[in-house]
């Protein structure tokens, strides 16, 4: 308790008659006095030159952004900020395959019709011609396709639907007609 009452003393935290009453106190203590003088004395020493004193703490702002962005308004600054700006365009604006798309080429030799088209489960059964090759007989199309089973059948001059017969993998469907049935995959 007297070490608190003497740290109150030297740090002025006392009101007038508390410094009054302290200094009556060391009159009548010898002990306290001592003991006073010691702290005092301690005091003294810690704010003396002899003790290293700490730089004065920078308060300003954590962060500069000034000197942050000063390098990239220097010529080669700009140099590799325009450069890196260009990469990440041409990285967010280059055509990239959807994942899991595969191209399929369909072929089929009909010298004696006048249009075929495809259709099945990766056109949602809707109807896409086929480009005739010359006058070969032969009428092909190139398709994005997911991974996957698939269904399709030709269709002949709009009225016959055709299985194709280079897959051996058919299924019938509900209108008596014959569905080819392959697997779409990442060919090696």
């Amino acid at each position: 308790m007297m070490n608190e009452i003497i740290s109150m003393y030297i740090d002025d935290e006392m009101t007038l008659d508390d410094k009054i009453a302290f200094i009556e106190k060391i009159r009548a203590d010898i002990f306290f006095s001592d003991e006073t003088m010691g702290l005092l004395q301690q005091e003294k020493l810690i704010r003396s030159e002899v003790v290293e004193r700490l730089p004065v703490l920078d308060t300003g702002p954590r962060f500069d952004w000034k000197k942050f962005f000063k390098p990239f308004f220097q010529p080669m600054g700009i140099v590799a900020s325009a450069l890196a700006a260009l990469i990440v365009l041409l990285l967010i604006y280059t055509p990239h395959p959807a994942p899991g798309l595969i191209t399929e080429r369909f072929v089929i030799f009909k010298p004696d019709v006048s249009q075929v088209e495809i259709t099945g489960t990766f056109t949602d059964w809707k109807r896409i011609p086929m480009n005739k090759i010359d006058d070969s007989g032969y009428w092909e199309i190139y398709l994005n396709l997911t991974q996957g089973e698939q269904r399709f059948v030709y269709i002949l001059d709009n009225r016959y639907s055709f299985a194709d017969p280079t897959m051996p993998a058919r299924e019938r469907d509900d209108f008596g007609g014959e569905n080819s049935i392959f697997y779409a995959a990442q060919r090696i």
